[in-house]
């Protein structure tokens, strides 16, 4: 089983107010667009870490059998506790999980298929564009206790950092893993 964790709990605290999950991109908030393209890849559970502004996000998903939405009460002290969060609510089936940002809607399903295809090859796969490491990472479960020790706001990368022996860096042309939509700029620029 493939599980994907969405973290949308965010502030968008570069948004000048905003929130950057609701803004549209070719008329579809950005939270449906991320979640749309991660639902139509093989994955068999989406979990949706909310936190602010969870109602107005959670109104913007569409209902679906593969997704469960969980609220991260800790949401404002960082990505970690997100991530955690979605960690406590996978499946006890999950072989391999994805972690994603819904910030990233423009990651097609085919980008995940091709993640999930190298799994078995390393307990650590990651997307990079012309050497850049992007999102999403896709983490064997044996990683998951790791990860439950991360804190902050710094995600996963201190993880990453120290499991380089364990990491599959998979070539993916497509700079669409490394842009995020995070000041009004970025979505200005489409």
């Amino acid at each position: 089983m493939i599980s994907a964790i969405l973290l949308a709990a965010g502030q968008s605290k570069r948004m000048n107010g905003e929130n950057k999950l609701t803004k549209e991109i070719q008329d579809i908030p950005l939270i449906k667009l991320s979640v749309k393209n991660i639902l139509t890849s093989s994955i068999d559970e989406l979990i949706i870490v909310l936190g602010h502004q969870k109602e107005i996000i959670e109104k913007l998903i569409e209902k679906n059998e593969k997704i469960k939405c969980v609220f991260n009460k800790n949401f404002e002290s960082g990505m970690a506790s997100s991530i955690k969060t979605g960690l406590n609510n996978l499946s006890e089936k999950t072989q391999a999980f994805f972690i994603c940002l819904a910030d990233m809607p423009m990651v097609s399903p085919d980008i995940y298929n091709q993640l999930i295809k190298s799994k078995d090859k390393k307990e650590i796969i990651i997307p990079t564009y012309k050497g850049q490491q992007g999102n999403p990472v896709l983490f064997d479960k044996s990683m998951k206790e790791k990860i439950m020790n991360i804190t902050g706001d710094a995600g996963a990368k201190k993880v990453l950092e120290l499991n380089k022996n364990k990491i599959l860096n998979l070539d993916i042309n497509d700079q669409n893993i490394i842009k995020g939509f995070n000041t009004q700029g970025d979505f200005n620029s489409l």
